[in-house]
């Protein structure tokens, strides 16, 4: 099958925070960019930064599709967002007026109205110290980013900021939006999220560790997976079954609606 046969489009992979697909030894989507590739799609990375703020990953954004454009020589990609990355994605299409060149942004387990651990974190005095901001930078030049801003993007992530994000960057009819996500059935799902989720859990209920339900439940399209999936595990980097759900097919089936739309 030749490279893009399955969707008119490319699809270009947006991590959120933590992660990187420019020189990362850690393959944090799994076996999706596989998957994808053998159906006859051509996929890309989105390259943004780990812990860039939505300005500045919202420019290596439009660099890399611009880029993935130019390559392909078709006139528009679908966006498929894990986290944070959905933020980015939808600063890029609001901001520098990229409709026309997204077909489509799936956003998964995206805290479209804030998060609550960000919250958390901003209230505290140490954070706002310049020592603490300086740290800050220092690690994530460390890190491999191009241009990190931890501290601008923990304050972007804080449910009030994102409410006035919200208010501002409205969905552009010509791009698909669809918002995907997952919750945790317990704290023991993941440890990696055990305090994370019940933090979360306390304040605004079912989460995946990381993003309530309520603030990943945006757009006029929504889809629940359910599945007890943590807020990592929905990217396959343990390239295994959760819960008896194989996070592959997550992905097929995305691609699979992608196309039945003519994306």
């Amino acid at each position: 099958m030749e490279n893009n046969s399955f969707l008119n489009y490319p699809i270009v992979l947006v991590h959120g925070i933590f992660a990187h697909d420019r020189k990362s030894k850690i393959n944090f989507w799994g076996r999706i960019p596989e998957i994808y590739t053998n159906m006859g799609i051509k996929v890309f990375f989105g390259k943004t930064d780990a812990w860039g703020d939505r300005e500045s990953n919202a420019l290596i954004l439009k660099k890399t599709i611009e880029e993935v454009l130019e390559e392909t020589k078709k006139e528009k990609v679908n966006i498929i967002a894990h986290s944070k990355g959905g933020i980015d994605s939808r600063n890029l299409i609001w901001k520098y007026g990229f409709g026309e060149k997204i077909s489509s942004l799936t956003t998964i387990c995206t805290p479209h109205l804030g998060s609550e651990i960000a919250d958390l974190i901003y209230n505290q005095k140490i954070v706002h110290t310049n020592l603490t901001k300086k740290v800050l930078a220092i690690f994530g030049e460390l890190y491999g980013d191009i241009k990190p801003n931890l501290y601008n993007l923990n304050y972007q992530m804080t449910t009030a900021e994102m409410k006035k994000f919200n208010e501002k960057a409205t969905m552009d009819t010509n791009v698909f939006y669809q918002s995907l996500y997952t919750t945790m059935k317990n704290a023991f799902d993941d440890l990696m999220f055990f305090y994370p989720y019940l933090y979360v859990d306390k304040i605004s209920g079912k989460n995946d560790g990381f993003v309530s339900e309520a603030s990943a439940n945006w757009s006029n399209n929504v889809i629940k997976i359910e599945g007890g999936i943590s807020h990592a595990e929905i990217l396959d980097y343990k390239m295994k079954d959760i819960s008896g759900k194989n996070i592959p097919e997550i992905y097929l089936k995305i691609a699979e609606d992608l196309r039945k739309k003519g994306f």
